[in-house]
């Protein structure tokens, strides 16, 4: 073998302990981090099935409709308010809210809080929703985790993306047959069988894999790399105004009766030729300045679209623009799209979801791969660690746990008093509850029990959450299709999905582990046999060991 090649052979070989270890040490973090954020590409759904109270807008009534419907309950119960705002149905939320900024009082200097209501479309009057973290929430974890200062989760889990990166281009190095490993799949071969499910997860959403980790750690730079921007501007907030400051309207000071916020509307569809809006909103309503501004719905591209800035006393349109956000915010911002996936359609939004589930397949496999395959290697020499056995139970509580974990999540949104205290708080602490003492219960079963009691646990519960919503709310699979509610069935009927798979998954489990029984108990009687043979003449050196069920 020549030199070249010795020196190939060692750099992938050091490659893949890279790759192995970049993948291991963070990997349950990883794991929950890319579960909880693949949630969060269909977060407005969640936020949709996790209020049932609020009232899917009827399709009969128009834009200027709803806008007029909104501004009479902003009139009279957002009176001084600075700011005015009517959020539309799209297709991704059915709901009319409302939106205001109150006034900051000038001795005291307080105010200036934001405040949001669901509007009931028959009756005009709020819709009395559920104090819930919805997927808002699930987003949120897979980047600022929970129970802890914002600043720590953010170095915590842009670690945990840096880790992940090195792992992805040290196993595309490591690959030397990519392709090939892409249609290799060997069912029931234990090992190679979890190797060729970790190459299908790793190798068909590559590229989406590549871009999400490294869009990740972009999104966070402000706080995990300061020196980029500290090195040209005094702070953070300095470079924010530079690079995301928007048109300043100030108020004069004067009151003026402006247009109505449906007159506006009316304003922009003409200008825009009834495109679909997302809000529309006037910065200080009643002022001789006040200014309305109009959203379109989705974006242009993979930017923000243009906004429209009317002025709303007289009606004039100042301006259609983006804002104005130089070349390297604009780099920033489509990196930050693309991550999100919020300027995606239906069928990309679900492109996004599938590969960021293959994505928490991956790292699943590949954390049962490495525990595969010391427990080979061990087995050679007839050993059993407890370090190994515990690291398997903590896969098993950790991975099947999480999906617990967030069935528990839904639950509590449905059987938590509606008058609680923090209840949004609450449903989030039966979540990690869950997932606590899915971590723990590993300990007290063997391997292949804590798989499928934890894994048949989740299924029931997904599978029963639509029974659930049905019992609790007025809400049906069946209404809800009767309804064209399109977005409470879909989300109902993902659940029994989600359940059906894990029932699939646990029976697989259980059938492996029974089958398996007879065979290690034949085994073992003829190991058995040949050791009494072998000690009876006095011969020992090929007594075996017995090997022990777990």
């Amino acid at each position: 073998m020549s030199t070249a090649e010795l020196g190939t052979g060692h750099f992938r070989q050091s490659m893949n302990w890279l790759h192995t270890w970049a993948g291991l040490v963070l990997g349950w973090l990883l794991y929950f981090m890319f579960l909880t954020g693949t949630l969060g590409y269909f977060d407005e759904e969640i936020d949709r099935w996790m209020k049932p109270e609020i009232v899917a807008v009827a399709p009969t009534l128009s834009h200027v409709e709803l806008v007029a419907l909104g501004e009479t309950y902003l009139k009279t119960h957002a009176e001084g308010a600075s700011q005015w705002w009517v959020g539309l149905p799209t297709s991704r939320d059915t709901s009319l809210s409302v939106s205001w900024k109150t006034a900051i009082d000038p001795d005291t200097q307080r105010g200036g809080a934001w405040v949001t209501e669901y509007l009931d479309t028959g009756t005009g009057e709020v819709s009395d929703a559920r104090d819930t973290g919805g997927g808002q929430t699930l987003y949120r974890m897979h980047y600022a985790l929970h129970y802890m200062p914002a600043v720590i989760a953010y170095v915590i889990t842009s670690l945990a993306a840096f880790f992940m990166l090195m792992a992805l281009i040290t196993g595309i190095v490591i690959h030397r047959r990519i392709f090939t490993d892409l249609f290799t799949f060997r069912p029931g071969k234990r090992q190679r069988s979890w190797l060729d499910m970790h190459n299908i997860t790793s190798v068909l959403p590559l590229p989406f894999h590549l871009m999400i980790t490294y869009s990740g750690l972009v999104f966070l730079m402000f706080t995990t790399m300061p020196g980029v921007v500290q090195s040209q501007y005094a702070d953070n907030s300095e470079f924010f105004a530079a690079v995301f400051s928007e048109p300043s309207h100030e108020a004069a000071g004067q009151s003026a009766a402006g247009l109505s916020m449906a007159e506006l509307a009316g304003i922009a569809g003409q200008h825009w030729d009834d495109v679909v809006f997302a809000h529309v909103g006037i910065k200080h309503p009643g002022d001789q300045n006040a200014v309305a501004e109009v959203y379109k719905a989705g974006f242009d591209d993979i930017l923000d679209a243009p906004i429209l800035h009317i002025n709303a006393v007289s009606g004039e349109i100042l301006d259609e623009s983006k804002p104005d956000r130089g070349p390297a915010a604009g780099v920033y911002e489509v990196l930050v799209h693309l991550h999100e996936g919020l300027f995606a359609n239906t069928g990309l939004r679900w492109l996004y979801f599938l590969s960021g589930m293959l994505g928490t397949g991956m790292i699943a496999t590949g954390m049962i791969l490495w525990t595969s395959k010391r427990r080979q290697r061990l087995g050679k020499r007839g050993i059993a660690g407890r370090g190994l056995v515990f690291v398997e139970k903590l896969n098993a509580g950790a991975i099947a746990g999480l999906l617990v974990a967030v069935a528990v999540y839904f639950w509590a949104n449905r059987l938590l008093p509606l008058d609680m205290e923090g209840r949004a708080a609450r449903e989030v602490d039966a979540l990690f509850v869950a997932l606590g003492f899915s971590l723990f219960y590993p300990l007290m079963r063997t391997v292949q029990r804590a798989w499928i009691e934890l894994l048949g646990l989740a299924a029931v519960l997904f599978t029963l959450l639509p029974v659930l919503n049905a019992l609790t709310t007025s809400h049906n699979l069946a209404s809800s299709i009767g309804n064209q509610d399109w977005i409470m069935a879909s989300v109902d009927f993902s659940f029994v999905c989600t359940g059906l798979i894990l029932a699939y998954a646990a029976i697989r489990l259980w059938r492996r582990q029974h089958q398996s029984k007879p065979a290690i108990k034949s085994v073992n009687r003829e190991r058995g046999e040949r050791n009494k043979s072998h000690n009876a003449s006095g011969d020992s050196s090929y007594a075996l060991p017995a090997t022990r069920l777990r």
